[in-house]
């Protein structure tokens, strides 16, 4: 892929950058066009064939060819644990970020826990913000958290900037972040609605967790997948959805539902969005690739909550996706220490559940999806459109328009990848992806106009920023 040119000083025209392509992914559509970047931004989306006045004729018409690879924007991930500060042995910014450019993603949004302290107060707010600096590749912002006693904080911090807020109401893995009850939610909802903040649910509810562990015993061993499945049923995301609806119901709040595994809710979804229920859903890479069907045993690199289906729970994910019930997808980065995984054991009862994809969730999704009929603009809306719609982030990231952030992807969708953990830049290479041949290469990656990793180098710092809720 040729250079293209990005010093500023050597042009004498108003765009200091231009991409240009046979297959731009615009809110049109896809499209020839030329892209033209000054200071970062967008400032114009035109005919492929329009190059600044004065400049040399280069071959950027070869940068990206319709035949091969695509510009699309950069994937917006609002489902990732940086565990950044307090559990960087964990995973960090710098690796994070650096697995986030390096797959493609241009914007991160971490969410409150799993690090030291959680993102509940708005003193641990500003710890986070202490800790980015010289260290972000990507751009970077942050949900707060709802948690038993702290609603005096959330005013707070949704002024400070975050950008919504995220609760549990099972246990959440980490002392830290402690579980909500319906109550503790009831309180929120009308304050949350007055802000226009979302509330972000990770949606189980313990009871038939509870007695779903009572008759494991003496059920299948550990080292069964089935064990895990059995001991998280699709009952308990299915009564924690419909609890949500009613809440967002009553209180008019926007209720995000992260992480959706269960097809058995999607039918309820479905009519609360017919009835103009605010609520938004998501899904995520792994749930839209595995199923229980297939994990080996011991194979505790799969485990993670709410667990992996079955197949037909799976491709009823897909339909939903496709008719709009599902609005986005998110990877839902959950690394920790390979130890944590208990891989020797194969123990899928107490190992941490979690799966790494960040670096991976572009091409995961994309060889899937094509093997399905969809094309690359659903990409682009389930995973960048709707995303920075969640956010509030729609008119600065997540599509190709003017006015928006520079934030771009040179994706080549016919070339094939095979997932190698030692290419892999999060801290930890253990991934049920490993071995797996994907379709799809992110040949580049700008944000805001800076060429930020390419054909496997990376820029010589990191630029990524702080995003902060009603920043300009």
């Amino acid at each position: 892929m040729p250079t293209l040119p990005s010093d500023s000083s050597s042009s004498p025209n108003d765009a200091d950058l231009v991409v240009r392509g046979h297959r731009v992914l615009t809110p049109e559509g896809e499209r020839r066009a030329s892209i033209h970047i000054r200071k970062g931004i967008i400032a114009k989306v035109s005919s492929f064939d329009d190059i600044p006045k004065g400049w040399p004729v280069y071959e950027a018409a070869n940068a990206v060819d319709s035949a091969e690879s695509a510009v699309m924007p950069g994937i917006v991930d609002t489902h990732v644990h940086i565990n950044d500060p307090g559990r960087t042995e964990w995973e960090g910014f710098w690796t994070a970020t650096q697995a986030a450019a390096a797959g493609g993603v241009t914007t991160l949004i971490e969410m409150p826990l799993n690090s030291i302290p959680a993102t509940t107060t708005a003193a641990a707010y500003r710890e986070k913000l202490a800790a980015t600096p010289e260290r972000l590749w990507v751009d970077v912002g942050f949900w707060g958290g709802v948690v038993p006693g702290n609603e005096r904080e959330l005013g707070t911090l949704w002024d400070a900037g975050v950008f919504g807020f995220k609760c549990f109401f099972v246990p959440s893995g980490v002392p830290e972040f402690a579980h909500v009850a319906e109550s503790d939610v009831r309180a929120v909802l009308p304050e949350l609605a007055s802000m226009g903040a979302p509330l972000l649910a990770h949606a189980e509810l313990p009871g038939p967790i509870e007695a779903a562990l009572q008759h494991l015993e003496p059920g299948p061993p550990p080292q069964k997948y089935a064990s895990w499945l059995a001991s998280r049923p699709s009952e308990s995301e299915d009564q924690a959805i419909s609890l949500l609806l009613r809440l967002s119901r009553d209180s008019h709040a926007h209720v995000h539902i992260v992480h959706l595994s269960s097809s058995n809710s999607i039918a309820m979804l479905s009519s609360a969005k017919s009835a103009a229920t605010n609520v938004t859903v998501e899904t995520c890479p792994h749930y839209l690739t595995f199923t229980s069907e297939e994990i080996p045993a011991g194979a505790t690199e799969f485990k993670c909550a709410p667990p992996i289906r079955e197949r037909e729970n799976r491709e009823k994910l897909w339909a939903a996706l496709g008719d709009g019930t599902i609005d986005l997808i998110a990877s839902d980065h959950s690394p920790c220490p390979p130890e944590m995984k208990l891989r020797e054991e194969g123990d899928f009862l107490r190992a941490w559940g979690g799966i790494a994809s960040l670096q991976v969730s572009l091409p995961v999704v994309w060889t899937e999806a094509r093997s399905r009929g969809y094309a690359l603009t659903h990409i682009v809306k389930w995973m960048c459109e709707s995303p920075a719609r969640l956010a509030g982030l729609q008119k600065r990231k997540g599509a190709i328009a003017v006015g928006c952030d520079a934030d771009l992807v040179i994706f080549n969708p016919d070339a094939k990848i095979r997932v190698e953990p030692e290419r892999l830049h999060d801290r930890h290479k253990l991934t049920p992806y490993a071995g797996r041949e994907l379709a799809g290469v992110v040949e580049a990656t700008f944000v805001r106009g800076q060429k930020v990793f390419e054909r496997g180098q990376f820029a010589a710092a990191p630029t990524g920023r702080v995003l902060r809720r009603g920043q300009p």
